[in-house]
């Protein structure tokens, strides 16, 4: 049974088609990349996944349970528990010191009032505590996130949301903001969280070439239309070409 099945998936914005009858499933634990040109709907998929945007038809279904796209707000709130997003532009409250951030992934647990007055458990902090560990984030913990490198941002993004203890993370171009060396250090966090934690890892991205690096299969886009489906060392030169069209050829690698 596959953790995370799609099906006959839709969206419009107004009269403009953004996904156009997308179909596919993906098994627990795997590390899938989400590649194709701008505007041919990577990101919209990824937040039609966790209803940050409402798909206009179709199924999406985690663990074969309800469609996500029949759930009411308190059944979203509650499958987002187990759905954890890393942001191209991180998602942080700069004002707050990065364990206050981290925190913040475990909202989705809270009632209003404690979640309006910041009341974790011990188990909670301790928790914060490993994920930044694990992240290198050691030295960070009590310092403001405006005093942060863009990398050491994504970082403390990517603790928020495994604080979640989530099934999936869905990640909207995790790296187009960051410089080679810091890029290289969020994909082998990103891999090293799969491949050790078991955690099923979506990723948009920009980059093919990092997308074949990393990802064991490849969801390629064109005009909101999944056009491949596959492993990433198939993903030939001639696939790229259907991928990007005319970008192609500023792609192709040797």
């Amino acid at each position: 049974m596959p953790q995370l099945h799609v099906k006959n998936l839709t969206k419009y914005y107004k009269d403009v088609l953004a996904l156009s009858d997308v179909s596919f499933a993906v098994e627990k634990g795997d590390f899938v990349g989400i590649i194709g040109p701008s505007g041919s709907g990577k990101t919209t998929l990824v937040r039609c996944i966790n209803r940050l945007i409402t798909a206009t038809g179709g199924e999406i279904c985690l663990n074969n349970d309800k469609n996500i796209l029949e759930m009411n707000r308190s059944e979203i709130r509650k499958a987002r528990t187990g759905i954890g997003m890393i942001f191209q532009h991180y998602n942080l409250v700069d004002r707050l010191t990065v364990i206050e951030n981290v925190l913040h992934g475990r909202l989705g647990y809270k009632n209003t009032v404690s979640g309006v007055f910041g009341h974790y458990t011990e188990g909670e902090k301790r928790k914060a505590l490993e994920v930044l560990g694990l992240l290198g984030l050691d030295e960070h913990v009590y310092r403001r996130c405006d005093q942060l490198s863009g990398g050491q941002k994504q970082r403390v993004g990517i603790a928020r949301a495994l604080v979640q203890e989530p099934e999936i993370i869905l990640c909207d171009e995790p790296i187009s903001s960051l410089d080679p060396g810091s890029s290289k250090k969020i994909m082998d966090y990103l891999r090293k969280i799969q491949s050790e934690l078991g955690i099923t890892i979506l990723v948009n991205l920009h980059q093919v070439d990092v997308a074949r690096t990393y990802a064991k299969r490849i969801l390629g886009f064109n005009n909101g239309k999944l056009v491949y489906d596959g492993p990433s060392e198939l993903l030939t030169t001639e696939r790229i070409q259907e991928i990007y069209g005319k970008e192609a050829h500023e792609l192709i690698l040797n």
